[in-house]
């Protein structure tokens, strides 16, 4: 018969923890005086961080080519498909017949907004009841499968604006 857990006599296993060693406590405890740092130079003084440094030569970090780009202005939006929202009707997890729109849509879990834009509709999967959308984005795929089902999308003016390019 197993006993029950008891917090108060949980335990680290035997050596997971070593003892703490206690340095600069005299000659005796073989590491007094230097605490085990050597004699002098930069790394036996205190806040030194040589981390990357390769004794002159030129580190890693620089031998290495710089690649890529990185848009400060991305837009990043949270990625839907019409295959997820047709399961989540058949389930009983949006509810039929209303609006299905980001709330909606957090709602139910089946998308974590966080920090991106909005929602946005593709067109992995098949959709075969109408229902109506209403979403940050769209692919032209995924309207035209809403729409084949009966259903409609509509797509928020303002990140439809963000995406056309000034002229």
């Amino acid at each position: 018969m197993k006993l029950p857990l008891k917090l108060n006599e949980l335990r680290d296993n035997e050596g997971a923890r070593p003892k703490f060693k206690r340095i600069g406590r005299g000659i005796g405890s073989g590491k007094g005086k230097t605490s085990g740092r050597g004699v002098k130079g930069q790394k036996a003084r205190t806040g030194v961080s040589l981390n990357g440094f390769e004794g002159g030569q030129l580190p890693l970090y620089r031998r290495l080519p710089k690649r890529g780009f990185h848009n400060l202005f991305r837009v990043e939006y949270a990625v839907i498909n019409v295959g997820s929202i047709e399961k989540a009707l058949e389930s009983g997890v949006l509810p039929a017949g209303e609006t299905v729109d980001e709330t909606a849509l957090v709602k139910a879990g089946l998308v974590r907004l966080g920090k991106k834009a909005g929602v946005r509709l593709l067109a992995k999967g098949s959709i075969t009841r109408p229902v109506t959308v209403s979403v940050a984005g769209a692919s032209a795929a995924a309207i035209a499968a809403v729409q084949a089902a009966g259903g409609s999308v509509t797509v928020r003016e303002a990140a439809a604006a963000e995406e056309t390019p000034a002229a």
